[in-house]
């Protein structure tokens, strides 16, 4: 015969050597795998033994009723409480299958650049894209009728398992739209806390690094036009972004302050994009004795000189004075070329690579 789940059985026979339940014990079905012939069963002693009808266990169906369980359907207070197991049952759910899902789409398991699909995800969540938020995990009850998989989240839930029985149509539906709500949302917020992490070029969430969110005195991620790329999406991407304290704003502009080892970073990379800028030169046919003359023309040329870096912006400039000497304050930081430069508050997961300690949310 087919048993139904919460249909009422007692044992007639076990061949379990381990088990202590007795013929003529009772329980609920939770659910019969037709195809392996088994049922599982929540016994009223506690036991979840299932049985094995191919190997010899046999039960029946029974008309004692189930012991008493905690109430939990009866008064407002009472069904209340039902809701709020329900939710936090469906928080936990879609945290599990947010998990799941990243193995495969974002995680080791996943093929490709997943750099790349983590950002497409972001953005489809941000734009609320319906091709990226229907892939996301949703809760679905297509393989039982709801009357089922609505039995069985309300007992593991509650621990109630025969209270789903005596409810009425609406509070069904109450329940299973407050567990659902709490799977999707779960699940959503879940797999966005694991894309952020993925994208991060630190790995770690710096959405509260925001450039919208700082304000002066805020720690932030700065660059500049001349760092700006397009990725292979078409996004825009930064090839490096420096770790600083806003302190002033010039011209729209944003001045900041950085430690030592990330003004050596500024100084680094301003000496990469002249090398680079040199290469192009010299392909393009350039004598050599000219080289240093037009890369300097082009791009202001910094250097330390001890705890000092100095900017040489003379031939930029066409102004022999145009030369800068910028030392640390009293904290040792710097202010690299904040009053000269067009940097900018950006977006840390547009930054391929970030220089400087990154602060905690908190």
């Amino acid at each position: 015969m087919i048993y139904q789940p919460g249909q009422r059985v007692a044992l007639v026979h076990t061949s379990d050597p381990h088990t202590l339940l007795r013929p003529g014990d009772t329980g609920t079905v939770r659910r019969h795998d037709q195809r392996h012939h088994i049922v599982d069963v929540l016994w009223d002693s506690g036991s979840t033994l299932s049985m094995c009808l191919d190997d010899g266990d046999r039960i029946a169906p029974a008309t004692t009723p189930p012991p008493a369980a905690e109430q939990v359907v009866g008064d407002a207070e009472e069904w209340a409480t039902a809701l709020r197991r329900m939710r936090a049952a469906g928080t936990t759910a879609g945290h599990t299958a947010a998990e799941w899902w990243a193995q495969d789409t974002i995680g080791a398991r996943a093929p490709g650049d997943t750099r790349r699909t983590v950002r497409r995800i972001l953005t489809g969540i941000t734009d609320g894209d319906p091709a990226i938020l229907d892939a996301l995990p949703h809760l679905t009850t297509a393989e039982a009728s709801v009357d089922t998989s609505g039995w069985e989240l309300f007992a593991d839930a509650t621990g109630d398992v025969s209270g789903w029985f005596g409810l009425r149509i609406q509070r069904r539906d109450e329940a299973m739209a407050v567990y659902r709500d709490a799977f999707d949302t779960a699940a959503a917020d879940r797999i966005a806390d694991l894309c952020r992490l993925a994208a991060s070029p630190t790995g770690r969430d710096v959405s509260h690094l925001h450039p919208n969110r700082i304000r002066v005195g805020d720690v932030g991620v700065f660059s500049g036009e001349w760092a700006r790329t397009t990725g292979p999406d078409g996004d825009d991407r930064i090839t490096v972004g420096f770790v600083g304290t806003l302190v002033d704003h010039w011209n729209g502009w944003a001045v900041f302050a950085c430690t030592r080892d990330v003004a050596e970073a500024i100084v680094a990379d301003q000496q990469h994009h002249r090398d680079q800028y040199r290469h192009h030169l010299r392909d393009t046919g350039v004598p050599d004795d000219d080289l240093d003359r037009q890369v300097d023309t082009a791009l202001a040329d910094l250097s330390f000189d001890g705890d000092v870096i100095v900017a040489d912006q003379r031939a930029l400039s066409d102004d022999p004075q145009a030369i800068d000497r910028i030392t640390p304050d009293g904290d040792g930081r710097y202010v690299v070329m904040g009053r000269s430069w067009c940097w900018e508050a950006v977006d840390p997961y547009a930054c391929d690579r970030i220089v400087g300690d990154l602060p905690d949310p908190t």
